[in-house]
């Protein structure tokens, strides 16, 4: 049975929930990932209240839709990440109060806590999100990194996000982060890194989004293939890459939708991630979660790109085969 196709709601929530499901019902998706943000999913509610979770499933039933997932990328963000002015944009009111670094620590690791509850209580096993970073600053090693000062950040990674895993385990939850520059874990290499300092428990693993790695120069099915038991869930996003011998992958601090970047995300099937050899390789490793349709295109109207998104994931899904044909046999 191919595997369910999902809108991810992040890109939505200027919109309420029910104005979101109707429409993507109207697309063709059969679900929502549903994100913490707006009225889509007000967690702290949600892990308290079942009877709330009640209701946000059946607003998605009332539109013939299910979810297999929740997202909470921001909150997750302040966990790890030096924290400055930037995040004041992104992160609740509740999460953020007075803007003290070690406060908003405090709030956030108590929010992702409770978004593994509000899964538990909405039946869902997966919570997608961010973990951020406290050594993405030492991204390029000049001045000179060192080596020491990494280790630390590593360290304090698995110091905050360990009991965060240890709640997510006793309700029965996994987390999934978006392997994303900015990420304690970007790449293959820091993937497996992250991995070691979680000690490879099993709630700890990744949500695989290929537009994140292809302009970096990683190949998303290398990924796929390295670890195939950690793939907990699936973005579907796109990413078209500009070599014009004037742009660099690092963007030259222009927002997305310059046409002068390097790179930008495209509505799927429109930039240069191969999903025929994503869709292979997530047969081969055996994924059979829903495929979550993360849209952002900033120069396509979103009504219309959802829709084709849709069909598009539709048409280049497909089972594994079941035999081998060069034993079949009319003799």
């Amino acid at each position: 049975m191919v595997r369910p196709i999902t809108l991810f709601t992040g890109q939505w929530v200027d919109l309420n929930l029910e104005v979101v499901a109707e429409k993507a019902k109207a697309f063709g998706f059969e679900g929502l990932e549903l994100a913490c943000a707006g009225d889509h999913l007000d967690v702290e509610e949600a892990a308290k209240n079942r009877q709330y979770c009640a209701n946000r499933l059946q607003l998605l039933k009332e539109f013939g839709l299910k979810t297999w997932a929740i997202s909470n990328h921001s909150v997750g963000q302040a966990i790890c990440d030096r924290i400055d002015s930037r995040h004041k944009g992104i992160l609740p009111h509740r999460v953020w109060g007075d803007g003290d670094p070690a406060g908003i620590r405090k709030r956030a690791i108590k929010n992702m806590k409770c978004s593994a509850d509000a899964a538990a209580n909405l039946g869902v096993a997966v919570v997608v999100g961010f973990t951020g970073s406290p050594i993405w600053p030492f991204l390029y090693s000049f001045p000179p990194n060192n080596p020491k000062d990494i280790g630390r950040g590593y360290a304090t990674f698995a110091k905050l996000w360990t009991p965060i895993m240890e709640h997510f385990e006793q309700v029965g939850v996994k987390f999934a982060l978006e392997v994303h520059p900015t990420e304690i874990a970007y790449d293959i290499i820091t993937a497996e890194k992250a991995l070691d300092e979680m000690k490879h428990r099993e709630s700890f693993g990744f949500n695989f989004d290929p537009s994140h790695l292809l302009w970096q120069g990683v190949d998303p099915v290398e990924f796929l293939e390295r670890f195939p038991a950690r793939i907990f869930h699936v973005h579907m996003k796109d990413v078209a890459i500009r070599r014009d011998g004037r742009c660099s992958i690092l963007c030259s601090h222009l927002d997305f939708g310059d046409p002068r970047r390097g790179w930008d995300f495209r509505s799927v099937g429109r930039g240069s991630v191969d999903f025929d050899a994503i869709v292979r390789a997530l047969n081969r490793i055996g994924y059979k979660g829903p495929l979550s349709v993360e849209w952002e295109d900033a120069g396509m109207d979103r009504e219309h790109g959802a829709k084709e998104a849709c069909e598009f994931v539709r048409k280049i899904d497909f089972d594994p085969s079941d035999r081998a044909f060069d034993r079949i046999s009319d003799h």
